[in-house]
């Protein structure tokens, strides 16, 4: 008497994002579970995949179909065969439902088989399963634009469709959103504590955490989260959707105004290339200070006796000469420069101008410049050459000389309205405001540090002739 070994089966269900006629995840594990026991094969349910509310366009995004792929290639070879209720359940992307299932055969040893799409064996049953598969992704594809249409129809009609932010909840229907008391009052802290305390976004994501609250999707804050709130127009009432925008009629608690304030502010913000956020640091002054002999920060170490500041580079044996000052010092220097300007009246200082679309547009218009000066050698190289006649580079010059004085043209004019006037006496009160700042043991250090780098590029240490050079910028 021979013995029967049952083969091994696993079965993957997937339930999509998109709303179509489907059965529900009970039922695919119920035909699947059928299909088994009709068809002598053995189905373990820690072999049962499920995925709900996922698209099957990639497969990367799928974390239990990763799973069972990984597992069948596993040296335990633990099913022969993966059992699906269609085949648009495996994938709906045809160029990845050939290589998982080809990997799977040829590697593996395992078939994909459709419960409710049996096939025939050979090369027609192998044609009509390509064709299920391009049909499923041409039907992902098309409800894909249809659900795109609508909802570009929907945002053109003023409706609300969007995720809401924190604070707000959705009604439905397209209606506007309504506040979410509890949730808003976290927003009011995070506006607070930026608007009013100048405190920096990682700071307040750490305050927010430490106070135990947690995003929309229950998470923890960071400070990417919170800048994301920051600027988020939505607060004074701008819905955004797919390049179209419109003032809603949701309940706001922010003014325009008060957002432009804010976004200015937080565009104005100069950070140079290597510097670390204030939050990061040590000292407010961490970061800022360098050393004249080879560019380093100067670390703070905060001895009980005397803290002080010292080259980086020194400290690790790069360079022989010690660059070190005292905190006292340092920051008695700081204040002195500061309140010399304030009486004299007189500060000398970089302007550096915010990044803005007519920057970007600036930088294309010299790239295109660049662009002709090569065109322009190249058209002469082809008339030494003999390729061109001398009427024929007469004529490409001639073009390539008028695009040349038309771009020209627009990148002076571009230049010409960037150029910002600021008087000093902008200057001069930025200065008042950060003295008082700084002036003040009761402010924390991380307000003192956004303080100082907003008009602060960098502090030189000068040893030898013990002075401290300020560059100082507006923005």
């Amino acid at each position: 008497m021979s013995l029967i070994i049952q083969k091994e089966a696993a079965l993957y269900v997937r339930v999509s994002t998109d709303k179509q006629d489907e059965l529900s995840p009970d039922a695919q594990i119920r035909l699947g579970k059928d299909y088994c026991q009709k068809n002598d094969l053995h189905l373990r349910n820690e072999y049962i995949y499920q995925e709900h509310g996922i698209s099957g366009r990639n497969a990367d995004k799928r974390p239990q179909f990763l799973k069972m792929i990984a597992d069948a290639k596993s040296p335990e070879h633990p099913f022969d065969t993966i059992l699906v209720w269609k085949f648009s359940r495996f994938a709906r992307n045809q160029e990845e439902s050939i290589v998982y299932k080809s990997l799977l055969r040829k590697q593996c040893n395992v078939d994909v088989v459709s419960i409710s799409e049996p096939l025939i064996d050979g090369p027609f049953g192998s044609l009509i399963e390509r064709i299920i598969e391009w049909m499923d992704e041409y039907y992902s594809i098309r409800l894909s634009g249809e659900v795109i249409r609508g909802m570009t129809e929907k945002a053109l009609r003023e409706g609300y469709q969007t995720s809401p932010p924190l604070g707000y909840d959705a009604v439905g229907g397209g209606r506007p959103f309504i506040i979410n008391e509890d949730q808003y009052r976290i927003v009011d802290a995070i506006f607070n504590m930026y608007d009013s305390q100048h405190l920096p976004p990682t700071t307040i994501a750490r305050r927010l955490n430490q106070m135990g609250h947690r995003t929309r999707r229950g998470n923890l804050f960071e400070k990417r989260a919170v800048v994301l709130i920051l600027r988020n127009p939505f607060y004074y009432g701008l819905v955004r959707w797919n390049g179209h925008e419109f003032i809603g009629n949701h309940e706001t608690r922010l003014s325009k105004e008060q957002y432009d304030i804010r976004i200015q502010y937080m565009d104005s913000v100069f950070r140079p290339m290597g510097r670390h956020s204030v939050e990061t640091c040590k000292h407010w002054l961490s970061g800022v200070v360098k050393c004249p002999i080879c560019g380093a920060s100067l670390s703070f170490n905060p001895a009980k006796k005397c803290p002080f500041f010292q080259c980086y580079n020194y400290a690790k044996g790069k360079h022989e000469q010690c660059i070190s000052i005292s905190e006292k010092k340092l920051v008695t220097g700081i204040l002195e420069s500061l309140s010399n300007i304030l009486s004299t009246q007189e500060i000398t200082y970089r302007y550096i101008p915010p990044k803005t679309e007519e920057a970007d547009l600036s930088a294309l218009y010299e790239k295109e410049l660049e662009r002709l000066s090569v065109k322009k050698n190249r058209i002469r190289q082809a008339y030494e050459n003999g390729i061109d006649t001398l009427e024929e580079y007469r004529e490409n010059k001639q073009r390539l000389e008028e695009e040349q004085e038309n771009l020209e043209s627009k990148l002076e004019e571009l230049r010409a309205s960037q150029d910002k006037k600021i008087s000093d006496e902008q200057m001069l009160n930025k200065v008042q405001n950060v003295y008082g700042i700084l002036s003040d043991p009761d402010i924390p250090y991380e307000v003192k540090g956004q303080a100082l780098r907003s008009i602060v590029e960098k502090v030189i240490y000068d040893k030898p002739h013990k002075k401290l050079l300020v560059y100082y910028y507006f923005r």
